[in-house]
């Protein structure tokens, strides 16, 4: 099934920003200049500018239009199950250091089916409330076979249209399946440090796998959130 045309608008301006077109800061063409463009009406647009706002890419600011946002925003790691709600959604980040290719940790070599001593692309955020203090601490693995097919993974740059959509231009493969094992420790030096946390506090950490159309590895990220910031909500059938 094709895209409603406001679907249209909303990725063909996805793609105008992450080509650089419209770079950080710039205002998006107004909603009568994109109503007259695409020959629709002014709630198609409005409705299109909601999507790319939804997604942390746009911003309204009162008086000048649709502005490209400066930061970039994300989703902590896990809850992505139907059913679940998280106690954030969208939240800016500050991506730590540069993207580099590692030996990760057993567990995670494991969910991502690497042989013993592979490497994956490392990439590193720390997710931001709104008063500009830490959330979560996310590691994010990217196994071989998907790295080397998007290089911008290994950039610093942010990616505007999102690293799902990214990875799905440049390969195909999109998660259909995601797997989260949740688990409480204490935070280590380096996530306390990142986390602003004193002495020894307790975490929780998600470990989230995406899982593609043949129930290949998309990417490990492994989430973690103090203690008194983490909240899973469950809805079931009864």
């Amino acid at each position: 099934m094709g895209l409603l045309k406001y679907e249209e608008i909303a990725e063909s301006l996805r793609s105008r920003i992450a080509a650089g077109e419209f770079a950080p800061g710039t205002t998006l063409p107004s909603g009568r200049d994109l109503a007259e463009q695409w020959s629709v009406s002014r709630a198609s647009v409005v409705k299109a500018m909601d999507v790319l706002r939804n997604d942390g890419i746009v911003e309204a600011r009162q008086g000048t239009g649709f502005i490209v946002t400066e930061t970039p925003v994300a989703r902590p790691a896990g809850g992505r199950r139907a059913g679940s709600a998280r106690v954030a959604g969208g939240m800016p980040f500050l991506r730590v250091g540069e993207p580099e290719w590692v030996t990760p940790p057993e567990h995670v070599a494991a969910a991502l089916d690497l042989e013993s001593g592979a490497q994956a692309l490392l990439r590193v955020r720390v997710l931001q409330l709104p008063d500009g203090s830490p959330h979560s601490f996310v590691t994010a693995y990217f196994p071989p076979d998907v790295a080397e097919a998007a290089p911008r993974l290994a950039q610093t740059a942010p990616i505007t249209e999102g690293t799902t959509r990214y990875v799905r231009r440049q390969t195909g493969r999109y998660p259909v399946e995601g797997e989260d094992v949740t688990t409480v420790r204490l935070a280590t030096d380096e996530e306390a440090q990142h986390l602003a946390l004193t002495g020894a506090q307790a975490v929780a950490v998600v470990l989230h796998t995406a899982y593609d159309q043949n129930r290949r590895p998309l990417v490990c990220e492994e989430g973690v959130t103090a203690g008194a910031l983490f909240e899973q909500v469950d809805a079931y059938a009864m």
